[in-house]
């Protein structure tokens, strides 16, 4: 086992106490809406683009907090990677774009259909009392 690189920065958003996630086409599991870091991006530069690239939505960066940051599984891998994760206020309605071909609000009874790093967030979030 070996830590990846590549950060990945994903976006926490909650309504009505579910968290927001997507799901790739091929793919089995559910992730937060981000991505990985392109050359010179902040944190938050990655997060403003990914939103807006999966999901057609615009961040405000000035909103931004960090919610948490966890080594988890690469899913489909035995690497590591650094998951980051930001809160932001947002305009427009969340809807799947480019890759993104599902979305679905989770909970922590679904576990079983995210990624180990979400799996890992939705602690920190029930935690917070932020989910169910």
């Amino acid at each position: 086992m070996s830590i990846v690189g590549a950060d990945k920065i994903g976006w926490v958003h909650i309504e009505d106490r579910r968290l927001l996630v997507g799901r790739n086409a091929g793919a089995r599991r559910f992730y937060l809406p981000g991505g990985s870091r392109e050359e010179g991006e902040t944190d938050v530069e990655v997060l403003v683009r990914e939103a807006a690239e999966e999901l057609g939505v615009t961040l405000d960066p000035s909103t931004a907090r960090h919610v948490g940051s966890y080594v988890a599984r690469r899913d489909n891998s035995a690497d590591d990677l650094i998951f980051i994760v930001y809160s932001a206020a947002h305009t427009g309605a969340p809807r799947p774009s480019m890759e993104v071909v599902e979305l679905r609000w989770v909970t922590s009874a679904d576990g079983d259909v995210v990624t180990d790093a979400e799996r890992q967030l939705m602690g920190t979030l029930i935690g917070r009392d932020l989910i169910d």
